[in-house]
């Protein structure tokens, strides 16, 4: 691929992850099984790294330090947008990123602050992503996918794209 398109790519996925703010992030278990939980994002930086504030002694960080392979789920349905991350996770202890994704909101999870010594920062460098972006409204599509049916021509799902770091 090339890197404009990489670039297209990953620039309409951060569109979209912008725009959702809460993914679902979903690690392993020892035992195999996967556990989804909402994960508030702060920045999709240009390199393609996904970063969250998160509690160092939550289940999440120990299941990804054992099995650092994630992904990502985010979900707008009134927009008919979405996303999927494929990743590798680490913990990240560095003062100077946590200052840097610190927001006013993120005091609700650790009140002592940016000082708080559960605080730590959790990066998701993405191996891929796949979008997909209708243009239309939930109506629209709800005309399309019956005037597909009636035709029996395919359904246009709008923009559908992958990116592969």
């Amino acid at each position: 691929m090339k890197s404009e398109e990489i670039n297209h790519d990953l620039n309409k996925v951060k569109e979209i992850i912008d725009s959702i703010e809460v993914g679902m992030l979903t690690t392993m278990q020892d035992d195999g099984d996967h556990k989804s939980r909402p994960m508030q994002t702060q920045k999709l930086d240009a390199e393609g790294n996904l970063w969250f504030l998160t509690s160092r002694s939550s289940h999440k960080t120990e299941e990804l330090q054992k099995h650092p392979g994630v992904n990502v789920a985010y979900a707008d349905t009134d927009a008919q947008s979405y996303v999927s991350v494929v990743g590798e996770a680490s913990i990240v202890d560095d003062p100077a990123i946590k200052k840097d994704l610190w927001s006013p909101v993120a005091k609700a999870w650790f009140p002592k602050g940016l000082e708080d010594p559960d605080l730590t920062v959790l990066k998701v460098k993405i191996k891929e992503a796949e979008y997909w972006d209708s243009p239309s409204s939930t109506m629209v599509q709800a005309y399309h996918i019956a005037k597909a049916l009636i035709t029996g021509e395919q359904n246009d799902e709008g923009e559908h794209g992958e990116v592969k770091m």
